[in-house]
């Protein structure tokens, strides 16, 4: 993980390779944004026309790299357009993503950018504190011979505030490098390939994790998911050699009888859709399945680190999709945890199987909120794209809450409705309803993967729901903060949500 640590000193006095300032654009052309004073007084008050002649606009993402030649120790500075004024925290979140990136090879790098809206705050601090370290990301540990010659990620990351900030600034790096932590972790395992991740390896990683964090954590195998009736789980995971799991964790912060938030994220470590199988090209990244549950995961350690009193409750219900002689069939009836009886009709809408099961057993606990996460429908993306994340649910509050926690943390979400009228497509002539519209209808399936979910949770649950589908997986090049792959995304939403709870109570 690439170090950070603010510092006060004249940038004069900074041993560092890099310095990284922010420009922003106006009518006026290219202008200087707050943080930079010192780079344009070592030119000699030259800085805006030194940019000026390399094209610099300040639109937002864009990268303008000079030398200093001699003028401050860094050999290098890199001016990161923010775009017009004001400049609020995600796009300095971005900012430092994208200038860190660009300095790979580089082994150290000074950041100026906190002062760049003009006031130092505590939003503007941890952004950029986050936005360079998810851009030092890389994930690597599977090359050989292919990485020699590749740039390695910055070493090292200064954040520069001026003496009065100094406190802050070391509170809230402190924090943004333990979300970061997490939300690298989460990454990793969403690159990290099927053949080296299956159901009980997944399990395994977080009984590491979970142990060094404090974390109480319990793995339920094949045996006693059989005892605990979880039908969906098993379905979904017979039809593959590696077995499926359920895992959880728990962070008791506090004394409270019940949890206050339950997280459930669905595990899926490859889905090659089952028997409804998918299309070759729609399976290249189905290792990106369990990003629901790698989030859950990331988030309940963060929470642990961060020492929250708030107790969370996560759960990952972890198998793999796969057709053998053995796997469900389309028509075939599961007998859920709980015992709902679910007519498969789809055995590519398998997701949600695994999640009602996990969903019934948080609720058992009787929790204040239950938020689940997954990379649950295509229609998602055809609704939302590739960024924005869908959110539904019943009980208000959790739906307003994770929108909340996403917009303070920079991490696009969209409230979208569950109309009633969606929920009769799931009946079932066979079972109490089936997992997919019958007849094979269409329309709205984000909401339908809604629908289907909320009958495992009981009618009186706060309950959100998050469809990551698009978002968890970046498979264009890399943006801002984040990278080419597996992304992490919602993870700083539900730690920032847990803080909400934490707070409210």
């Amino acid at each position: 993980m690439t170090a950070i640590a603010p510092s006060s000193a004249a940038l004069a006095d900074l041993d560092v390779d890099a310095v990284v300032i922010g420009t922003t654009s106006g009518d006026g052309g290219v202008a200087v944004a707050g943080g930079a004073g010192e780079v344009d007084a070592a030119l000699g008050g030259r800085l805006t026309g030194v940019l000026a002649s390399l094209g610099a606009t300040g639109r937002a993402g864009e990268i303008v790299r000079f030398a200093t030649l001699g003028a401050l120790p860094a050999a290098t500075v890199v001016a990161v357009g923010l775009g017009a004024s004001p400049v609020d925290d995600e796009v300095l979140r971005r900012a430092a993503g994208g200038a860190v990136r660009a300095l790979a090879g580089t082994g150290t790098v000074a950041l100026t950018l906190a002062a760049a809206g003009g006031v130092v705050t505590a939003g503007a601090l941890r952004a950029v504190a986050e936005g360079g370290l998810l851009g030092a990301y890389a994930f690597d540990r599977l090359r050989t011979t292919s990485a020699k010659g590749r740039p390695a990620p910055v070493e090292a990351l200064t954040v520069v505030v001026d003496e009065a900030n100094r406190p802050l600034a070391e509170r809230e790096i402190s924090r943004a490098a333990i979300t970061t932590e997490a939300v690298a972790l989460v990454r990793d395992l969403v690159n990290t390939p099927p053949s080296h991740l299956s159901p009980a390896q997944l399990a395994d990683v977080a009984v590491e994790k979970a142990t060094e964090a404090g974390v109480a954590v319990e793995v339920l195998d094949e045996t006693a998911l059989t005892e605990g009736g979880y039908g969906g789980i098993l379905g979904v995971g017979q039809g593959s050699a590696n077995p499926p799991r359920l895992v959880r964790l728990e962070w008791r912060g506090d004394a409270a009888e019940h949890p206050a938030l339950a997280l459930v994220g669905k595990g899926i470590t490859f889905d090659s859709g089952g028997l409804s199988l998918k299309p070759p090209t729609a399976m290249e990244w189905m290792k990106a399945d369990m990003a629901g549950a790698a989030a859950v995961l990331g988030a309940v350690l963060a929470v642990a680190r961060l020492r929250l009193p708030i107790t969370v409750v996560g759960w990952l219900p972890c198998a793999e999709n796969m057709p053998a002689g053995e796997a469900i069939r389309p028509s075939d009836v599961l007998t859920l945890r709980g015992g709902t009886r679910v007519e498969v009709l789809n055995t590519d809408a398998e997701g949600r199987l695994v999640l009602a099961d996990a969903l019934v057993r948080a609720g058992e606990e009787s929790p204040d909120v239950i938020v689940d996460v997954a990379t649950l429908t295509g229609a998602q993306i055809v609704a939302l794209g590739q960024r924005t994340s869908g959110v539904m649910g019943r009980g208000g509050r959790a739906v307003d809450a994770v929108a909340s926690a996403a917009a303070a943390t920079g991490e696009s979400v969209w409230p979208m409705p569950l109309p009633p009228e969606l929920r009769k497509g799931l009946d079932s002539t066979v079972a109490d309803l089936a997992n997919v519209h019958g007849g094979g209808g269409r329309e709205g399936g984000m909401l339908v993967a809604a629908h289907f979910l909320a009958a495992f949770v009981g009618d009186e649950a706060d309950w959100a729901h998050i469809d990551i589908a698009g978002p968890s997986w970046n498979g264009g090049e890399p943006h801002g903060h984040t990278s080419k792959g597996g992304t992490g995304v919602i993870v700083r939403t539900l730690v920032q949500l847990a803080e909400d709870l934490a707070t409210a109570s």
